[in-house]
């Protein structure tokens, strides 16, 4: 099949683009309904002007797909677009890095998918460098093989590149029971909560919400049994919904790799492919919420140099969604030969301990001693935050960590989750050592590591660590001996 002539997208397009476009004029919509004229001819202007810009909207996202034009010639994708003013977008196949696939609820009722195109220079903050919208799956196709002939030796020929593109080893495919179990833990509750208040008081200035919540006052002061019962169900929905979300977000979830690329494929309702070549990874972190942590249970991030702001999620790509901790070096590391998953980290010093302990108590202070001045008797209870703090303190100091190999940087450390980073020292973009006025008083240092991603930086930082180690990390980071390794006297401890 030969793409040389200019083709045009699926006309499915032309309504994706009219929906983009309205999407984007919905709050001025709002706000012209809701504040324009009102009474007599005023509504009847508003109805004309709201017509009128719905009509040239639709318009313009017409004529933008008879206008948008794609073809394969040279060695190049040619993209032609442009309403009033033509413009010419040529990239080169050996240019791009990655093509993503989905299959969003417009495409898949007619075969089509939707590609993104990205390239080196489009992982900052716009968009992917071209979106084709809506195109056959045999159209895709072409543009995959057309770029994996780009990407390979010239001498290789088209059935070795087909040959190649089937030969895909499937490392993990989630189950129903892991898909329930990575639903039922994903903490997706407080977002759904977070988006419904976030909504509702979009409206604060139409809504009287003070004379609403004072009428219910008096109510909610006789009825705590049904209050707390009402509270019951508005946490058991939006607990639904996200179980409900991320299952059909992460159905089917796969991750294969062929010689040069990771590919993920998931979701139900928008089926999405993924591609990762394995040159652009610059990190793996391995991450353990507090449901999962204790029960041994893991999810798995690649930080890749693709993705932009508006995109992050193809710069911090879940390549294992849910598994056992235990499992991860045995899944990736015959695929990732250059990562080593289970090293035996270097702990924080016992000296250490009160300062994490004493940062903790400073943060949560202010929040105890109000409660207790202003809110007597029941403000003594904000006296459990210095206990939840003293814990969770001692837990950051338990986890903090770090190790290094010959070629790799591995850093542990915790916020309200663990998390594990694992860097090779080719990817590190900077490495800072800092000490303050008390840590070099204990003999103390904090490192801080950062690899490139797509949407900034990733990395870690860990606190208080001994100054011998921040230093070793320092010099093996800076300089490297003859033998390739940095040599470590101490003992490590898993």
């Amino acid at each position: 099949m030969m793409m040389s002539n200019p083709k045009r997208l699926h006309p499915i397009s032309a309504v994706a683009n009219f929906l983009k476009q309205l999407k984007e004029l919905i709050v001025p919509f709002l706000i012209f309904v809701v504040f324009g004229s009102r009474g007599g001819n005023g509504e009847v202007f508003q109805l004309v002007i709201t017509a009128g810009v719905v009509i040239a909207v639709f318009i313009i996202g017409v004529l933008s797909w008879l206008r948008y034009t794609y073809r394969v010639e040279e060695g190049e994708l040619r993209i032609e677009y442009g309403i009033l003013v033509r413009k010419k977008r040529y990239i080169p196949l050996e240019r791009i890095q990655s093509l993503d696939l989905s299959e969003g609820l417009l495409q898949r009722p007619f075969g089509l998918v939707k590609m993104k195109v990205e390239t080196a220079g489009s992982s900052g903050a716009g968009d992917a460098e071209a979106v084709l919208t809506a195109i056959s799956r045999k159209d895709a196709d072409y543009i995959q093989q057309a770029f994996s002939s780009a990407k390979n030796k010239p001498s290789e020929n088209r059935n070795e590149l087909e040959s190649a593109a089937t030969r895909r080893k499937v490392i993990y495919k989630i189950s129903a029971g892991e898909l329930l179990l990575l639903a039922s833990t994903s903490g997706g509750v407080g977002v759904v909560i977070s988006a419904v208040f976030a909504f509702i008081f979009q409206f604060e200035e139409i809504i009287p919400y003070e004379k609403v919540f004072a009428g219910l006052e008096g109510f909610m002061a006789n009825g705590i049994i049904f209050v707390s019962i009402l509270v019951f169900i508005g946490f058991l929905l939006a607990w639904i919904i996200a179980l409900v979300g991320t299952m059909l977000k992460y159905a089917g979830f796969t991750l294969k790799k062929t010689e040069k690329e990771l590919i993920i494929t998931r979701g139900l309702l928008e089926k999405r492919q993924i591609t990762i070549p394995l040159h652009r990874i610059q990190a793996i972190q391995i991450s353990e919420n507090l449901i999962r942590q204790p029960i041994g249970l893991a999810t798995v991030y690649i930080e890749s140099a693709g993705g932009s702001l508006e995109d992050s999620e193809s710069a911090r790509v879940m390549v294992l969604p849910i598994v056992k901790r235990s499992r991860v070096a045995g899944l990736l590391k015959s695929h990732l030969p250059d990562y080593e998953l289970q090293p035996g980290f270097f702990k924080a010093p016992k000296r250490a301990l009160n300062r994490y302990i004493w940062r903790g108590l400073l943060v949560v202070m202010p929040f105890t001693i109000a409660p207790i001045i202003f809110f007597r008797p029941w403000g003594y209870f904000s006296l459990l935050l210095l206990i939840i703090s003293i814990v969770w303190s001692y837990l950051k100091y338990k986890d903090a960590g770090w190790d290094i190999s010959s070629h790799q940087l591995a850093l542990r450390y915790r916020g309200i989750v663990r998390t594990t980073v694992f860097m090779r020292k080719n990817r590190i973009q900077s490495l800072t050592m800092s000490e303050s006025f008390f840590q070099k008083r204990r003999s103390l240092a904090t490192i801080e590591a950062v690899a490139m991603s797509g949407t900034g930086g990733t990395g870690g930082t860990v606190l208080d660590l001994d100054r011998n180690d921040v230093y070793a990390i320092y010099k093996w980071y800076s300089y490297t001996g003859l033998n390739g390794n940095t040599p470590l006297q101490k003992e490590k401890r898993p």
